[in-house]
């Protein structure tokens, strides 16, 4: 007997073996159990899901010699002669070929008759969406009220075709997709029993290759044992589909987060000389993100066997979570206009040229040289030009003789107002800051730390946070804990729950490290959520600081006799959402 594909030899023969559809096993089990069977069932669902094969062992539990049972034998001639498709009393239809009212009623012409061998006449109508609007209209009488000896099993791929008046006559089981985890656990236990080896990189590709059909799945994994002479290894599995090695997509990952585009353009030279999909490159690059997301927000929902789990967690930790999802968002929509590009390479490029220029850059540094020369007065440092101060040589004469727009109606006019620059941000950071906020008990600017050769108290964990190398999404973690106690080589810390949660084992032995590495000392470190903190914490006493400066900056403006010389004379307004202070910019620079 020659070789049997492997979605023919391990076709499900009874519900137990069907994989992925209990909802719709465990129906149909219950109305066979309980003989409360109707007349017509649909199956609906994309390829390869099961819709025939769930047919045909309804056939059987109806016609086993056994007697009607959720369990048939599958040793009787009955079950024997389904399983190989020479059953009389199960008619097959392909609708495909048979869409015209003439082979409908040569169907329904033979109904009538008392099954040949089984109990019931089994009509399995594959497909049925292609049939004619006469060939339903011929149908739908036989199909609402059949003779007690025959049962319609209709199977369809695209149910939005199928007329309501059969819709209505028949019970509907919508088929799912099969999620790619329960792919590639069947396919582990049909490999080992088929004594082929294989790795489990292997059939992740297999998995997600088959896009929901367990069909394709096993058609694909005939396919790779073929290709690897008996053998499955993701490597040549790779090759076979034609999918991008998923260390080019981490090179163009590791480009990104060195926000180097000469390294990126390389990395995608390399990956135009494998004549890739480009498509399917930004469709994995989102993919990746999603996991890197995963690692940076739930590390524990990223499975234990993914491929370079241990990378991701480091990349995860030195890419800031909002870049994250700038990459993901720009390259689902550089997808979705990939076909408008002059040229497939040229829209890959550009989505992650995109990328670069739109990550966020945080706030503009100062110019090393101020633009302009300074003002004299040490409350305001922003420059005056002739059109800030033109204000200052408009006579009372001149504002009385401004003239008058034609065609306006008659009301009080103000004189014609001079074009003033506006106050840019890095101008207004340029205030001076009182003396009164100078004082604030604050974090100091890392220019100015000295290192700190003990940890004894909260302020001094405040102290020392600038002096921890911890970036990107490890930094924004511990920057949530206070130190509530040190007790010998032991140091207590607290967070809120919420933040705790995210604090794992790996970003507490980093921390560790850096502090012994710091005090040159052993030390212990314990962690708990309280809520709220006793201590300010690290974004707590910024935040404070943060505020404290923006209400002095925002007073000395207002203050300014120039400002209020502008709010009197053209009726300005200050926009206190334009103002940064210095000490922000300062901040931002170093951190």
């Amino acid at each position: 007997m020659g070789y049997q594909v492997l979605a023919r030899k391990w076709r499900p023969k009874n519900f137990h073996q069907l994989v992925g559809q209990d909802h719709v096993s465990r129906a149909l089990v219950n109305a066979l159990d309980t003989d409360r069977l109707h007349h017509a069932y649909l199956f609906t669902g994309t390829r390869g899901v099961g819709k025939t094969t769930l047919a045909r062992i309804l056939a059987k539990c109806l016609n086993c010699e056994t007697g009607v049972t959720s369990e048939p034998c599958g040793i009787c001639s009955t079950c024997e002669a389904i399983d190989t498709g020479r059953f009389v009393d199960l008619i097959e239809v392909d609708a495909a070929s048979r869409t015209k009212v003439e082979d409908t009623r040569e169907l329904l012409d033979n109904v009538q008759y008392a099954p040949t061998q089984g109990r019931y006449k089994v009509y399995l109508i594959d497909e049925v969406h292609m049939l004619s609007t006469h060939s339903f209209n011929a149908l739908l009488k036989t199909l609402e009220e059949p003779p007690p000896h025959v049962k319609f099993l209709l199977a369809t791929t695209d149910p939005q075709k199928l007329p309501a008046t059969v819709l209505s006559r028949c019970l509907q089981f919508q088929l799912k997709n099969m999620p790619a985890e329960r792919v590639v656990e069947h396919l582990r236990f049909l490999l080992t029993e088929e004594k082929v080896s294989f790795d489990e990189a292997s059939l992740r590709l297999l998995g997600r290759a088959a896009d929901g059909s367990m069909r394709d799945a096993l058609s694909l994994t005939d396919q790779a044992i073929a290709f690897g002479q008996g053998n499955l290894v993701a490597e040549q599995i790779a090759s076979m589909l034609g999918v991008l090695d998923h260390q080019h997509l981490q090179g163009l990952l590791r480009a990104l987060v060195k926000h180097d585009p000469a390294e990126l353009m390389a990395v995608v030279a390399t990956l135009a000389e494998q004549a890739p999909d480009f498509a399917s490159v930004l469709q994995d690059l989102a993919s990746l993100l999603h996991r890197l997301t995963l690692a940076q927000v739930v590390p524990d929902a990223l499975p234990e066997d993914q491929l370079n789990r241990e990378e991701l967690i480091q990349l995860a930790a030195s890419l800031p979570a909002e870049e994250v999802q700038l990459y993901y968002q720009l390259a689902i929509e550089g997808r979705r206009d990939l076909p408008l590009a002059p040229d497939p390479r040229t829209g890959l490029e550009m989505t992650l040229l995109r990328m670069l220029a739109f990550r966020p850059q945080g706030i503009p540094e100062l110019p090393e040289q101020p633009l302009t020369p300074q003002a004299t007065d040490p409350k305001l440092q922003a420059p005056e030009t002739a059109e800030t101060l033109a204000h200052e040589s408009i006579s009372s004469a001149e504002i009385a003789t401004q003239p008058v727009v034609q065609g306006q109606p008659s009301e009080p006019q103000r004189a014609a107002e001079p074009r003033v620059s506006p106050l840019t941000p890095a101008v207004a950071m340029q205030v001076n800051e009182p003396q009164a906020v100078q004082n604030v008990s604050a974090l100091p600017p890392r220019v100015h730390q000295e290192k700190l050769a003990t940890l004894e108290n909260n302020e001094d964990w405040l102290q020392m946070f600038d002096q921890l190398n911890l970036q990107g999404w490890a930094g924004t973690q511990v920057r949530n804990l206070c130190l509530l106690e040190r007790q010998g080589n032991s140091l207590r810390f607290a967070a809120p729950a919420q933040a705790l949660a995210f604090i794992n084992d790996d970003l507490k032995a980093s921390l560790l490290s850096q502090l012994q590495n710091l005090l040159k000392e052993d030390l212990q470190l314990a962690f708990e959520a309280q809520d709220p903190l006793p201590f300010d914490n690290v974004s707590v006493r910024r935040e404070k600081l943060r505020g404290q400066l923006l209400t002095a900056t925002l007073e000395s403006f207002q203050q300014h006799p120039h400002i209020q010389l502008l709010e009197e004379v053209f009726d300005a307004e200050l926009d206190a959402a334009s103002l940064v202070p210095a000490a922000w910019l300062e901040e931002n620079k170093l951190h």
